[in-house]
């Protein structure tokens, strides 16, 4: 039997945008989803920007995505921590998407006896917060990252990202972070759980086997990879798993829907 699909998720950079342009097949794969009135969220481990930010980034692509359709890691971070302690101080190194998250979910950032160090990524580490936090950590409080990505592209190449500065305090700590964003199901259920949809029937698209369709397969979700991002068509066979549909682009989807 067909698997009826009434929600989905979808990747951002790689599927629906790549440099700052809309890939083909963006826009018509979004109307689609209005025209026919299904619950979907726009994702993104990047925990930089706030959705309000995001959105006006994808309007200037030319793509309409309100900011309550988009869901960062730094989001689904706040969400997480807000569901598992009535303590709400964090330290946080990282930009608005997070601090701004972690402001909405109740928390009061401070260095003072903090329960959580969270680590986002920003585009200047400070050296400073770095040993803020590893003297946190070192102090008790729990050590919590948005995301694994070691690495950010830039129009310049590629730069450290949340991972990398994970790790350095991971060796500094030997204390190893919780990632919240994908590849962890967390983000995903989260998500779900916003669009009031359930896994058996939500789909996901993605340009990622390690982040995306690992993260969909582990939530049991319908997995679409499409081959305008990250992963090419012979890098599949790398992974001992597969996604259920493989697409050249997001254009193939629109008639799916």
């Amino acid at each position: 039997m067909t698997q009826e699909i009434t929600a989905w998720l979808s990747d951002m950079d790689g599927v629906l945008v790549h440099e700052g342009h809309a890939i083909d097949g963006a826009a018509a794969f979004l109307d689609r989803l209005c025209e026919k009135d299904l619950p979907f969220l726009v994702l993104t481990n990047n925990s930089i920007f706030t959705p309000r930010d995001l959105s006006a980034r994808l309007a200037s692509s030319g793509l309409n995505v309100p900011e309550d359709r988009i869901w960062t890691s730094a989001l689904a971070t706040a969400t997480f921590l807000a569901s598992q302690s009535e303590e709400r101080r964090a330290f946080a190194v990282g930009e608005a998407g997070l601090t701004t998250a972690l402001h909405e979910a109740g928390f009061v950032l401070t260095e003072e006896n903090p329960d959580f160090v969270v680590l986002g990524e920003t585009r200047t580490y400070s050296f400073e917060a770095i040993t803020k936090a590893v003297r946190l950590i070192l102090g008790g409080a729990r050590f919590i990252a948005t995301n694994p990505d070691p690495t950010g592209p830039t129009k310049d190449g590629p730069l450290p990202a949340t991972g990398s500065v994970a790790a350095l305090i991971k060796h500094a700590t030997n204390r190893a972070p919780y990632y919240v964003g994908k590849p962890n199901p967390v983000m995903l259920r989260h998500a779900m759980n916003k669009i009031g949809a359930h896994s058996e029937n939500t789909a996901l698209v993605g340009d990622r086997m390690d982040t995306d369709i690992l993260a969909g397969m582990e939530s049991g979700l319908l997995t679409h990879l499409v081959l305008t991002g990250s992963t090419s068509r012979d890098e599949i066979q790398r992974f001992p798993y597969r996604p259920a549909h493989v697409h050249d682009s997001i254009a193939d989807l629109v008639d799916l829907i």
